[in-house]
């Protein structure tokens, strides 16, 4: 490592979160292709309709497996603390690359934390309706009315999943090293002190202890 990186992510941590996210674009395109009949066709990738039908609800559960990993290693970071609220009434001046005045965060902002709660809520609300609508294994034991209610809550639940990852994705790109971060696992000293000054300061004195 060089002397002007700190690493933010080790080789598990990123290996998890790439085994995630590649998971989340298979679930997403099956889930696609049995959404709609328009977009039936995307079954192709999976080798047709009904591969499509029994690879889905596996590809969902690991991802979901997989997910719980990272909620596990990033929990206790992601709980709200004293400057979130006024980082938050300062977002516009974030959003401006502005950060002169804005109180000093940990080692994800508001914002990322936020992301991280509505990922974990949509992905538990995917995978207990997954389950109640799951044909082969589970849907027998359910009445119709639950069923139909579960689809209705599957479908809202992958929709604020997709969203949220996509702000996910454009925030990484946006915020210019963050994206290497999670390539790398490094990040430079003034990155880490521009963008998440407390955890800057909990990483170095550490390393000087």
């Amino acid at each position: 490592m060089k002397k002007d990186e700190i690493q933010r992510y080790n080789a598990n941590e990123r290996s998890n979160h790439w085994a995630v996210a590649i998971l989340f674009i298979l679930a997403g395109l099956s889930g696609l292709a049995l959404f709609h009949p328009a977009l039936f066709w995307l079954s192709n990738l999976f080798g047709g309709g009904p591969w499509t039908r029994i690879l889905h609800p596996f590809l969902g559960v690991a991802m979901f497996v997989l997910f719980l990993g990272l909620v596990f290693r990033f929990w206790s970071a992601n709980y709200f603390s004293g400057n979130d609220r006024l980082w938050l009434k300062n977002i516009g001046k974030v959003m401006r690359n502005q950060e002169d005045g804005v109180p000093p965060i940990g080692k994800y902002n508001p914002g990322q934390k936020l992301l991280f709660w509505a990922l974990l809520a949509s992905m538990l609300v995917l995978m207990v309706s997954g389950i109640v609508i799951w044909r082969e294994y589970f849907s027998h034991l359910f009445g119709i009315d639950v069923i139909r209610l579960a689809a209705l809550a599957h479908a809202f639940a992958a929709f604020v999943l997709v969203t949220a990852i996509i702000v996910h994705v454009y925030a990484a790109i946006w915020i210019k090293g963050s994206f290497g971060a999670m390539v790398s696992g490094k990040v430079s000293h003034r990155w880490a002190r521009k963008h998440h000054e407390l955890w800057y300061r909990e990483v170095t004195d550490r390393k000087q202890d």
